[in-house]
This record gives C-alpha cells, sequence and structure tokens, in this order.
C-alpha cells in the first residue's frame, strides 16, 4: 500500500515510516523540516518538504495518491502553544483541516490521526483513563489537538471516510529531541550524560504513562493495517511511573549518583496521567511490550552514541 506521513521526519514519525516500509508498505513522508531532520528519513521513502497550511499541498498527495495517510506532523511543545496559542492552533487545527480538505479533493478515505493523551484528558477521575473520559485538556496545545479530532470525525462523516484517532501517552526513545519537543526523559537522559544537573518540577511524585516509540509505531502499523477499525483509541502501557522514579532509573543507566534538583512546581501541571489500552487491544491486537527499563536502556544507548547536535 502506499502510504503519506506527515511529520516524517520527527521523532514519532521517523519511527513510523520505519516501520511501515519494514511491513512492505511505499511511503512518501511529507515534512516542512521546522523540526523534523532530514537525516532521520529513512532512504527507502521518499521526502517531500512542505508545510500543512501551503497550498502546494493539494498538488503533492494528488500526485502521490496514497491509500491511507497517517498524521503526525504538530505543534507539540505545550510551552510553545501557552506562549503563542494563535499559532498553536494554525499549524495543529488549520493545518489538520487542510490536510483533510486535501484528502477528500484526492479521494484519500483512510486517515489515522495521532493525537494526545494526557494533555487530552487533564486531571481524571478514573484511572487508567479510558477513551469516553471527558477531555479537559489545560493548555492550547490539548485544545487544538482534541480540536482536530473533531475535524477528523466531521471529515469520516461527511466523504463516508474511515478515521482512527490514537491518543498517545507519553512517548519516549531515540530520536527524542531533548530542546524541541521537550520530553523528560530526553532531556534527563542528556543533561545526566553531559554532567549537567536535572531539575524535577514540585515534589517529583506526579505520574506519567511513558510508552517506547517502537510500541507506538507499531500501534500506528497495526492502525494502517486495519482500514475498518475507526473512532479513538488510547495508546500507552497501562502504568504510571513517579519523575522521581524515573530519574533513579535513568541515573542507575547513565551511572550517576547525585540526586536530581527541585524546583517549584508548574502551574497546572497534571497530578497523575496514565492511559487505559483495552480498547486498542480489543480493536487491534495491540498492547505496550516494551518494559520501561528496557525502553529506558535503549534510550540511553542511542544517546551515548548518537549524542544530540
Amino acid at each position: 500500500m502506499k502510504v503519506a506521513v506527515t511529520g516524517g521526519a520527527g521523532f514519532v514519525g521517523s519511527h513510523v515510516v520505519d516501520r511501515l516500509l519494514a511491513d512492505g508498505h511505499a511511503v512518501d513522508v511529507i515534512d516542512n523540516l521546522a523540526t523534523g531532520r532530514r537525516d532521520r528519513v529513512n532512504a527507502a521513502a521518499r521526502l517531500h518538504v512542505c508545510d500543512l497550511r501551503d497550498a502546494r499541498l493539494d498538488t503533492l498527495v494528488a500526485a502521490t495518491r496514497p491509500g491511507t495517510v497517517v498524521h503526525v506532523a504538530a505543534q507539540a511543545a505545550v510551552s510553545r502553544s501557552v506562549a503563542d496559542p494563535r499559532f498553536d492552533a494554525s499549524v495543529n487545527v488549520l493545518g489538520t483541516i487542510n490536510l483533510l480538505e486535501t484528502c477528500r479533493r484526492s479521494g484519500v478515505r483512510h486517515v489515522v490521526y495521532t493525537s494526545t493523551g494526557g494533555a487530552a484528558y487533564g486531571d481524571t477521575d478514573v484511572l487508567p483513563t479510558p477513551e469516553d473520559h471527558p477531555l479537559r485538556p489545560a493548555s492550547p496545545y490539548g485544545v487544538s489537538k482534541t480540536a482536530a479530532e473533531r475535524y477528523l470525525e466531521c471529515w469520516a462523516a461527511l466523504t463516508n471516510g474511515r478515521a482512527l484517532t490514537l491518543r498517545l501517552a507519553n512517548v519516549y526513545g531515540p530520536r527524542q529531541d531533548p530542546a524541541g519537543e521537550a520530553g523528560v526523559i530526553a532531556i534527563f537522559t542528556s543533561r545526566l550524560l553531559a554532567g549537567d544537573t536535572c531539575v524535577v518540577n514540585g515534589d517529583g511524585e506526579q505520574t506519567r504513562d511513558y510508552v517506547y516509540v517502537g510500541d507506538v509505531a507499531d500501534a500506528v502499523a497495526r492502525a494502517v493495517a486495519s482500514p475498518d477499525v475507526a473512532g479513538v483509541a488510547n495508546i500507552g502501557t497501562g502504568a504510571e511511573t513517579t519523575v522521581n522514579d524515573l530519574y533513579r532509573r535513568l541515573a542507575r543507566l547513565t551511572g550517576v549518583s547525585r540526586a536530581a534538583e527541585h524546583a517549584p512546581a508548574k502551574p497546572g501541571e497534571q497530578r497523575r496521567s496514565v492511559l487505559d489500552a483495552a480498547r486498542a487491544k480489543a480493536r487491534l491486537g495491540w498492547s505496550a511490550t516494551t518494559p520501561l527499563d528496557e525502553g529506558l536502556a535503549k534510550t540511553v544507548a542511542w544517546f551515548r552514541k548518537e549524542g544530540h547536535p
């Protein structure tokens, strides 16, 4: 099958591209390279440098004629969304609308969209949190990503298309940029290997659901191969890990004995976040298979070998 992956030069997107190629698909990557990197794109894929908001997107998708579009491209920094919500919405909402309109005009009828889990649900009444829990996004990023979900549902209804939203937990692994998407695992790993002190906000007992990027790519691959599966599915491990515990694990892997420093808690930060992924298992046959310590070891090994420019 021919698959187009938006954001395929980024952290999650490049792993998705690798997996789809391994499964035998022909892959076109659409990325504006604002945060993605050309050298992350698998040589077997075709890279098209184009912004989702660009009028050229129509011609590009019409020429490549994908059977499925995997929409990973996003403005993914929560801090930037707070500082500039207009820009955040222009990428995550207007960019998605332009892509969906392009799909409609080009006859694409299957879209897989990677959304956010923790930032969509906010602080919840049920843990692990299922898909039918009310959405309570506390940042413009969470608002824009969930708004795009609604546009995706509308597109599917109007075009008789099929759309599946994957709400991702906190994704980590090789290629994550500690200065860009600001994943705490990438930040801690980079600083520990550089001999710098790590800072934990608040008491460090806040929890997150950390899912390995290879498992996320597996979920996307299963979604591409299952065009009849539509709606929303959480992609997470169902296990909570505190920031303090995460630091201890990474310090052990990097051979660092000193403790982290603590700073004031960030206003509005979620206290606990963990996803119920039972629906993904039932509908896609997917579950996370990479234990946290194994995934952290792979991540640290990558940072040791590749570093970060």
